[in-house]
């Protein structure tokens, strides 16, 4: 008889699943609570596949009941794989936050600080998730006073963590930069584990990238993205695409291409990659017109991403500014609307932007706004005579400083 004849038990059913949980079990019936805890992950993922969110918050608010008579250790995985099983399901966060809160009570009534600790640091993660960062940051105060008396330096690592992702999204890069400081002090004195260690390094990336330093930052995240990728992790993608906005903010979208071609972001082929290829596509032949299909072509990889949205707005800039050098530097006097009909930019966006790189002095010009020209200047000739007299004059204090010296010595 071939294995592949061997039948195989069908799968409990709905009813089967809460017939077992209605059986009630004392401390010692282990046999019963075994069943019960498989019955309890069986009835999760059944409705985690259904999409059927409410019914899987119930599960996990009827199952209190099964880990009065659990381990410690058993109910905490308990907990967290059922909590785990809400991620499959669409627009179910605010249930995910008010589930995970409902636990956390019931984790201080039982004096299970450990599991409500952790619950809390998820809640955290969902918080910002859900982009409420002000319950965020009253959240993380409350538990860092918490973890700073029993010094437990694994979750401390991990809400420091989460307390410079918070101050990042508000735009408060010090304070950021100080968290992350923070968590990598509390992560050097343990065993980190590589993807704690991935986050720590993506955060450092993004944070690398905001001060302009994406050499940097690519490092940071070339090291996310090894670390990620060891453990399988969803987020490998977004850390390989901040890689490649690297080097294109960098100037070296030709480089793209060689790293996309690598065996390790093979793995990750899809359009979040195909996207970030478009933009280097478009940023080497200087294209605006590509580069603005490209926002509206793939928003949901480039645009509804806050990071790649920020820096693309500057690299937009940079390139609008690249053409319009480019197209005013055979002219000393040029109509602004032709400017604007050769990038085909809107009239006012490209008399803006040129009254900016005036002021900015990338060019010596001014506009004749009644006309509607901008008049060109040649490069004015540095005179160095300022220079010069101060040169001189810094000797003269020298020369006197060493007559005063020796004037004193003589008497």
């Amino acid at each position: 008889m071939s294995l592949d004849a061997v039948p195989t038990a069908p799968a409990p059913t709905e009813a089967e699943l809460k017939a077992t949980l209605a059986k009630p079990a004392g401390p010692k019936d282990e046999v019963l609570l075994k069943e019960k805890e498989s019955a309890v992950l069986a009835l999760g993922k059944l409705y985690s596949e259904r999409k059927d969110a409410p019914a899987l918050a119930e599960v996990v608010r009827s199952s209190r009941s099964l880990m009065e008579h659990l381990a410690k250790a058993k109910t905490a995985k308990l907990i967290r794989t059922l909590l785990d099983l809400f991620a499959a399901i669409p627009n179910s966060s605010a249930l995910q936050i008010d589930v995970t809160k409902e636990n956390i009570d019931w984790a201080k009534s039982e004096k299970r600080i450990f599991l409500k600790q952790n619950l809390e640091t998820r809640l955290i993660s969902l918080y910002i998730d859900n982009h409420s960062y002000r319950e965020a940051l009253a959240l993380i105060q409350t538990l860092l006073r918490e973890l700073k008396k029993l010094d437990d330096k694994m979750i401390l690592t991990e809400v420091h963590l989460l307390e410079s992702r918070v101050n990042y999204a508000l735009a408060n890069h010090p304070k950021a930069k100080a968290a992350l400081t923070s968590a990598r002090t509390a992560a050097n004195s343990i065993y980190c584990p590589p993807l704690l260690q991935a986050q720590l390094d993506m955060q450092s990336g993004v944070l690398h990238a905001e001060d302009k330093d994406y050499k940097t930052a690519y490092s940071y995240f070339f090291e996310a993205l090894e670390g990620l990728s060891s453990q399988d992790d969803d987020k490998a993608t977004a850390a390989l695409k901040y890689m490649l906005l690297c080097k294109i903010m960098l100037g070296l979208p030709e480089d793209v291409t060689a790293i996309v071609g690598g065996k390790l972001a093979q793995r990750y082929a899809g359009p979040d990659v195909e996207a970030m290829k478009a933009v280097a596509a478009a940023h080497e032949d200087r294209s605006l017109d590509d580069f603005e299909k490209l926002l509206q072509e793939h928003k949901a990889e480039l645009s509804d991403d806050p990071i790649i949205r920020n820096h693309l707005s500057a690299l937009y800039d940079t390139l609008l500014e690249q053409n319009l050098v480019r197209i005013i530097e055979p002219f000393s006097r040029v109509e602004i609307a032709h400017v604007a009909e050769m990038v085909k930019q809107p009239v006012r966006e490209v008399e803006s932007k040129l009254s900016q790189m005036i002021l900015d002095k990338i060019f010596h010009g001014i506009l004749d706004q009644g006309a509607g020209c901008l008049v060109v200047f040649d490069e004015p000739e540095e005179d160095k005579t300022y220079d010069a007299t101060l040169e001189t004059m810094g000797h003269m204090s020298t020369v006197v400083s060493h007559l005063f010296d020796a004037a004193q010595r003589i008497q």
